[in-house]
């Protein structure tokens, strides 16, 4: 439930009015009890019972502990969740889960409010290494291993990543060669960086481990797949015989997982725990699988694994919104400088730049918050089989690494500026934005680096421009060609300035209203995308046909433009998620205002390249100039609403956990405005020595003009 605190009413701030909706003295208002239950989604239910959770003492991170202690306790919450039936809703119902893959996202990806250290323990004993057996394995190796993992009584790793090797898990080079003799795979480590490295669970608690290896059998390799291994020795808990590791120690963050390193010397396993599924091998060595395909089989084998993704995307936004909530409360409360009286300070939340500081990111994180909700549906619908073709996987696959880099940078960024925001107190752990930010810093670079999750999205803009012109016949793509050189004309020769020149009539609120449109905005986003895939699939035509190198150089001399056309695009997914939410909404009070708010999204994209709009000709000189002015507007418009919007995403004190949002500020601020009242009513307040001067001026002043009309009477 929302949990709301006392407030204070600043300049210009209507109080809050909790659950009101249309309008109050003609002014729009934010109903937020139903704007709540929009934000929690379809697995509102789930949420709200991992929300209840996340609220207790039992899970919540303990600031200033060791390493070691944060992971005995982080391993204790893992058993806790066990207990209180937090961890099996993904898993088969006849193993006692539920079978709710997108109820399982959404109630794990709330833990990182208690703890982001939890939140990733549990997503490794759960989310990857359960989530491998189950994907990867078939009905017998559920029966073997899922029972003890969903249990913890088999606490594990999911190795894949080496030292040498992270992004490129093609190349990894721990390898599995199958004896046919034995019947065993032969798992070994042949060199430093083929470790395995930055393994949760590696360097104390797991038992068991998936390992990502090389299969070769009869002298072929037939590229990466997975093996269940046994680690330690349950009750000793050292490494059984061949393996080794080592604790990767401290890390910046994210204590409580004790991540490590892990290598095999010749390491013999059953021919059984292949994880088969998608490749299998015969007793006598020989190699089936049901996809013919090298690469599809890889890239199907990784997609079994994208929930990492989808889940670390949804934990970053409600990070986000725990910020936002602590500074917008503060800054609702916090006064500074007196510009506009002689008594009363200003609240921080009234200036301006506070405004654009804590507005635009919040505009984002509903934007991003939307887009997550459509991502976790998409991954509910092909992991429970209702949509599950492959197209619907690769759709899948694209959506998670368009949207996992932008809401992981986004919630670095937002826990940076509320830090700051919020001045020496938000320095102070206690508040926890550095304590947040360190935890969330390696979520950029885990399941995936997001720059090298954007290229991917850029592959598939780019297969899916050029499948669009495979096929068509000369006349076709001679109009394309022509209609191309039409476009470029008319936006680069400055007839499209001109154009808008005189639609705009020299007016700025007629040049506002353009932006404002939604139409307006979407052919803005939309056609910087188009346009930035176009070019670069133009540049990289018929680079197939070139050698290799040559085919690898020429990519790379465009790779910056298409990691730009990925981050468009996933700009444009968040605002279109945005702008299909506010269709949702029935009241036109709500709807008003996140109607501004969804414009201030837009409208904060469009300056941010404001650059590319101008260089292309997209917008006039006049109509770029306000983009500035009517982004302040919308600041102003959003202001009476600020609180009401980060109530609405429905986290309660147990959730933010900030000292600086509890009220604590107002009661400090009220006690001074009281007693400096007090003093001036009394009359014994000391006299400012700028007033003294300014009397002392004045009656001089007098003084002198008394004289010269005495001397004019005389």
């Amino acid at each position: 439930m929302t949990e709301v605190v006392d407030r204070p009413t600043g300049k210009g701030q209507r109080p809050s009015v909790g659950g009101a909706s249309n309008t109050e003295a003609g002014r729009p208002s934010v109903d937020v009890a139903v704007l709540g239950e929009q934000l929690l989604g379809k697995w509102a239910g789930v949420r709200l019972q991992a929300r209840d959770l996340a609220a207790r003492p039992e899970l919540h991170k303990i600031e200033g502990t060791t390493h070691t202690d944060h992971r005995a306790r982080t391993f204790g919450q893992l058993k806790y969740l066990v207990e209180n039936d937090a961890v099996h809703r993904a898993f088969p119902s006849a193993l006692g889960g539920s079978d709710d893959h997108g109820g399982n996202i959404a109630g794990f990806e709330e833990l990182v409010t208690a703890d982001p250290s939890l939140q990733i323990k549990a997503g490794v004993q759960w989310g990857l290494f359960g989530s491998a057996v189950m994907h990867l394995g078939t009905d017998e190796h559920h029966a073997r291993w899922l029972p003890g993992i969903m249990s913890l009584d088999i606490p594990g790793c999911f190795a894949m990543t080496e030292t040498g090797h992270g992004s490129d898990v093609a190349s990894i080079a721990t390898s599995a060669t199958y004896d046919a003799e034995a019947q065993e795979f032969v798992l070994h480590t042949p060199f430093r960086a083929a470790w395995k490295d930055y393994i949760g669970n590696a360097a104390i608690d797991g038992l068991g481990a998936v390992v990502f290896a090389q299969l070769v059998t009869h002298g072929v390799n037939h590229g990466v797949h997975a093996f269940y291994v046994d680690l330690r020795d349950p009750r000793t808990k050292e490494f059984l015989p061949g393996i080794g590791g080592e604790d990767d120690g401290v890390k910046g963050g994210l204590n409580g997982i004790d991540n490590g390193r892990l290598h095999f010397d010749h390491v013999r396993i059953p021919r059984s725990n292949l994880l088969n599924r998608y490749g299998n091998v015969d007793p006598d060595g020989t190699y089936t699988s049901p996809i013919a395909s090298p690469g599809r089989r890889f890239f199907t084998m990784l997609g079994t694994l994208v929930q990492g993704r989808v889940s670390l995307d949804g934990a970053a936004v409600a990070a986000s919104k725990i910020a936002l909530t602590a500074a917008i409360r503060y800054a609702n409360e916090r006064r500074q400088f007196n510009a506009s009286s002689h008594t009363d300070e200003e609240v921080l939340l009234d200036y301006q730049r506070h405004q654009r500081r804590l507005f635009t990111r919040l505009a984002t994180t509903y934007a991003a918050g939307f887009a997550h909700e459509q991502l976790l549906q998409k991954f509910d619908d092909v992991f429970s089989g209702a949509h599950d073709t492959d197209e619907d996987r690769q759709d899948l696959e694209t959506l998670a690494a368009a949207l996992k880099p932008l809401s992981t940078w986004h919630a670095l960024d937002t826990l940076q500026e509320c830090r700051e925001a919020c001045g020496g107190a938000g320095f102070l752990i206690e508040n926890r934005f550095a304590s947040l930010r360190a935890d969330l810093d390696v979520y950029v670079t885990f399941e995936g680096d997001n720059t090298v999750l954007l290229q991917l999205v850029a592959k598939r803009l780019l297969a899916d421009y050029a499948k669009e012109f495979r096929n068509v016949d000369f006349g076709v793509l001679a109009r394309y060609v022509v209609s191309q050189a039409t476009d470029a004309a008319f936006h680069r020769t400055g007839l499209r300035q001109v154009a808008q020149f005189m639609a705009d009539s020299g007016s700025v609120q007629k040049a506002a209203l353009a932006l404002r449109d939604e139409e307006g905005q979407r052919a803005l986003l939309t056609d910087r995308v188009q346009t930035m895939v176009a070019e670069a699939g133009v540049a990289l035509k018929g680079a197939g046909r070139l050698s290799h190198e040559k085919g690898a150089a020429l990519f790379n001399q465009h790779q910056n433009e298409l990691i730009e056309a990925a981050q468009a695009h996933a700009e444009l997914l968040q605002w279109e998620a945005f702008t299909e939410a506010l269709q949702e909404v029935t009241d036109p009070g709500t709807r008003t205002v996140l109607t501004w708010l969804r414009d201030l999204f837009g409208l904060s994209l469009i300056e941010k390249n404001l650059s590319w709009y101008l260089m292309n000709g997209r917008l006039s000189m006049q109509r770029a100039r306000t983009v500035g002015g009517y982004i302040n507007r919308l600041l102003v418009k959003i202001r009476p609403h600020a609180l009401d919007l980060v109530d609405a995403f429905g986290y309660g004190q147990d959730h933010i956990r900030a000292v600086i949002a509890t009220g604590a500020e107002r009661t400090r601020q009220d006690e001074a405005r009281a007693y400096l009242r007090s003093q001036r009513a009394s009359g014994r307040a000391p006299v400012d020595e700028k007033v003294l001067i300014a009397r002392t001026a004045a009656a001089a002043s007098a003084a002198k003009s008394a004289a010269r009309t005495r001397n004019a009477r005389g």
